[in-house]
């Protein structure tokens, strides 16, 4: 799966609540081939990691690991898909497994991002 490019924040969700629009507007995500970076307009890098899609699952199983303060070396794991323009990545929160779904339960997050236009 290709991630590398930026994205816009679309809406969010944690422990099966829809995150409130000012929590995920103005929020980009920007992959590399090995990095994910995530900032917010005004509130700058929020979160910094490196990650690898483990080959051969479906949904991918993606595993994240912080490389920033203040979560740095936390290790999340969770699930991500791509569906032409659009990402979904769900996680759990540290010590938490993997999700199960793209619906949130007690201490995971999900997360909807657009291709950010030009």
């Amino acid at each position: 799966m290709n991630l590398v490019g930026t994205y816009e924040l679309t809406s969010g969700e944690r422990d099966g609540k829809v995150l409130p629009p000012e929590r995920v507007q103005h929020t980009t995500v920007t992959f590399t081939d090995s990095d994910v970076t995530v900032a917010n307009r005004d509130r700058g890098d929020i979160y910094k990691a490196k990650y690898v899609i483990v080959p051969g699952t479906d949904p991918c199983h993606v595993i994240m690991t912080a490389t920033a303060a203040p979560d740095s070396g936390d290790v999340v794991e969770g699930l991500i898909d791509r569906n032409r323009d659009t990402v979904r990545l769900i996680y759990a929160l540290p010590g938490k497994g993997k999700p199960t779904g793209f619906k949130t339960g007690p201490g995971e997050l999900l997360f909807v991002m657009a291709v950010r236009k030009a």
